[in-house]
């Protein structure tokens, strides 16, 4: 079931380029280049101490634009709600990345959803093995390797 390997970051590092639009339709002319910088910690880590990346294993999240070989950031102090993605841990099989859907919570149980009809939906109904361990917030994709 484990379809996320977890990694701690170190995000007190700054990281900052120039930043420029990039046309995906027609070209801009070059005077429209921006001098604004991006710090990836500033802009996309919220909560360092309770942030960590994860690489993706699987393609359960598939239909979610996530793939095998990805690796998203999960921000343990998120509070997640439904529909949130979530890294999970469930029945000591490891950690899950899925759906958390609550639309059953008061029948008594809550459910773990696949992005891939090709998986199945994880009833949780015995809350002592099962923690959602923390919402995942970006996603990180490389087209190529260098």
């Amino acid at each position: 079931m484990g379809n996320i390997k977890i990694i701690k970051g170190v995000f007190d590092t700054k990281l900052e380029l120039e930043h420029a639009g990039v046309a995906a339709g027609f070209p801009i002319l070059t005077d429209d280049y921006s001098h604004e910088t991006l710090d990836f910690n500033r802009d996309y880590i919220k909560h360092p101490e309770a942030s960590f990346y994860g690489d993706v294993e699987g393609d359960s999240m598939k239909d979610a634009g996530i793939f095998d070989g990805d690796r998203v950031i999960i921000d343990r102090a998120v509070e997640p709600r439904d529909g949130s993605i979530v890294v999970a841990w469930w029945g000591g099989e490891g950690f899950t990345m899925k759906y958390l859907d609550l639309t059953h919570k008061n029948d008594g149980y809550i459910e773990l959803r696949p992005a891939n009809d090709e998986y199945p939906v994880f009833k949780i109904d015995t809350p002592e093995y099962f923690e959602v361990w923390g919402v995942v917030v970006h996603l990180i994709r490389t087209f190529e390797r260098i």
